[in-house]
């Protein structure tokens, strides 16, 4: 239960309307903060496909220069990459205890 709710609450803050437009700077911070997220989860063999495409599609959106979804997404891809990582830390002893004895 305390895993799906700090899940929720990682994809929540995620879609949080932002105040002001977003600048190249605001997407730049973003996306490295991101694609480190990324690779710490790729780096434990978790690193989920929707985190992939996510960033992939923030990286087309600020390409474009559409930094307001450039940014929403490259949140969107950290949040699900912070997940992964969770998921991973979490799972790495619990399943001891789904384990036949």
């Amino acid at each position: 239960m305390k895993r799906s709710l700090t899940l929720a609450m990682l994809l929540a803050l995620s879609f949080a309307p932002m105040a002001r437009a977003a600048t190249e700077a605001d997407y730049k911070a973003a996306y490295a903060a991101a694609e480190a997220a990324s690779k710490e989860a790729a780096g434990m063999r978790n690193q989920w496909t929707t985190t992939v495409s996510t960033l992939a599609a923030a990286k087309k959106a600020g390409d474009g220069g559409d930094f307001d979804r450039a940014v929403a997404a490259a949140k969107e891809a950290e949040a699900l990459a912070k997940a992964s990582v969770f998921q991973a830390t979490s799972e790495k002893e619990t399943w001891k205890a789904m384990e036949i004895r």
